[in-house]
């Protein structure tokens, strides 16, 4: 339930704008990024099944003359969530509008955004689960029955009446599924879960980038990248124009597997696509609390840096590659970790007592 704005029905696209102008701001200071986006399901490369199951999805809402059912994708930052919530709209040939959770303040904000809304339109919530209660509250009748419960008046006198909506698809994108409550993740009709990307399937992204950039690249070279980019095509765009650098003050201009590896090399990312910081961390754990467990506040305290940062973006890498255990007694550091940073593993006798 809630009250309606008190602005005149003419400010109502203002305030949509205010709410989604974050997300375009964002989108322009990456530059690069949104430039390098692909436009269709048929050039957006890995992540197969969702991309197959997304077009049966498309392809039926289509035939039937239906909107697309609401969608959510969770999973690391950088894989690619808010490109596909594009391609959607894209591919049904629809508006998007876009916005964060936490852009989110008032329920009237939300309500402007859903009444400018058209048929069929998609509407995009990044980090959905920041969602504050009381906006997850006007979303549900929206999400169920594209209406808006509005009270007008107050005290004694105050009525509810119900504001129909344009048929709409909501698209959702969390890193931090466990975070949404139920009733928000139960609305959803279609939630997929995006994983890490291979080499390969990187090297290809590369050569697309670079070819979009005008950066002469060899396959050998976009390979070597690949290597180092932790699965994720924003880690592998970002290192691609920063090898660029390189190559062109440093070497002929051509980003070579030998100028890759030079210029990777003085970024300190390793044949792992190890950064200062997951080194940081993972030393961290060997030499200053042997080996672990150790808390996540105890471990951000210890190298300064903030709980959410090291959950969200470096420790799903290091679990999926198996550098670090995730214990409810804390985090721990596996043999792989000693292995990469060339520590002696701990005997027996060091180890600590599980009790």
């Amino acid at each position: 339930m809630m009250t309606p704005p008190s602005s005149p029905p003419s400010d109502h696209d203002s305030i949509a704008s205010r709410v989604t102008v974050s997300t375009r701001l964002a989108e322009d200071e990456r530059g690069y990024e949104s430039s390098l986006r692909p436009l269709s399901l048929d050039e957006y490369v890995g992540q197969e099944t969702i991309k197959a199951n997304l077009r049966v999805y498309i392809e039926a809402a289509r035939r039937r003359g239906e909107v697309l059912d609401h969608v959510i994708f969770y999973g690391p930052p950088g894989l690619g969530k808010t490109t596909l919530a594009h391609i959607i709209a894209k591919e049904l040939g629809v508006q998007i509008k876009a916005t964060s959770g936490p852009a989110l303040e008032h329920a009237g904000d939300l309500a402007a955004i859903l009444s400018n809304l058209g048929p069929r339109d998609v509407f995009f919530i990044d980090e959905i689960h920041r969602l504050h209660p009381a906006i997850e509250e006007v979303l549900y009748p929206a999400m169920e029955d594209f209406q808006l419960d509005i009270i007008i008046g107050q005290g004694p006198s105050a009525r509810t009446i119900k504001l129909d909506l344009p048929p709409f698809t909501l698209v959702g994108a969390t890193t931090r599924a466990g975070l949404l409550t139920s009733p928000l993740r139960e609305r959803f009709g279609v939630i997929s879960r995006l994983e890490y990307y291979k080499p390969e399937e990187l090297e290809r992204i590369i050569l697309r980038s670079a070819r979009l950039l005008k950066v002469p690249i060899e396959p050998a070279g976009a390979a070597e990248i690949a290597r180092r980019a932790r699965g994720t095509p924003r880690i592998a765009n970002r290192l691609l124009r920063r090898v660029r650098d390189f190559a062109e003050v440093k070497g002929e201009g051509v980003i070579t597997p030998e100028a890759a590896h030079a210029a990777l090399g003085m970024m300190e990312i390793d044949a792992q696509g190890f950064d200062v910081m997951d080194r940081k961390l993972l030393s961290a754990i060997i030499d200053k609390f042997g080996g672990g467990p150790v808390g996540v506040d105890t471990l951000a305290s210890a190298i300064g840096e903030e709980r959410e940062t090291i959950e969200d973006v470096y420790e799903p890498f290091l679990l999926q590659g198996g550098y670090l255990d995730r214990t409810p007694r804390g985090r721990l550091a596996t043999p792989l970790a000693y292995q990469h940073l060339n520590r002696p593993l701990p005997s027996q006798s060091d180890q600590k007592p599980l009790w």
